[in-house]
């Protein structure tokens, strides 16, 4: 099922919701560091994101309770697959050429990724 994405601020308050798993709104503005954003804009974007697919809740009481429909790691597999699609011509390759070469890796962290591969490459 194609979403339409998240925009940033969405994304922002979806990665706190991921932490938190379930959550009413005002939890979720305790996340927020000050100035914390309005309760009337973290309400806005928790329907917008449950319009989207992203977002549910449960109502308990006169309260809500919202809980993620997406996996973390479900969400962003498909975010940098479609960047690698747009930014880098469908090339995993050219993809990670260009992040060990700008991201400026340490060498231990180089090697770390060398070892992730590899373990990859095993269980192929």
């Amino acid at each position: 099922m194609s979403r339409i994405p998240l925009s940033k601020t969405e994304e922002e308050l979806m990665n706190i919701l991921w932490k938190q798993k379930k959550a009413f709104l005002k939890d979720l503005l305790e996340q927020y560091g000050d100035p914390k954003p309005a309760t009337t804009t973290i309400a806005t974007l928790l329907k917008r994101m449950a319009d989207k697919g992203f977002v549910a809740y449960n109502s308990i009481g006169r309260s809500r309770e919202y809980y993620p429909l997406v996996k973390k790691k479900e969400y962003f597999s498909k975010q940098v697959n479609g960047l690698i699609k747009n930014f880098f011509n469908d090339s995993p390759t050219q993809f990670a050429s260009f992040f060990t070469q700008s991201t400026d890796l340490t060498k231990s962290e180089l090697e770390d990724l060398k070892k992730l591969i590899d373990q990859e490459i095993k269980r192929k």
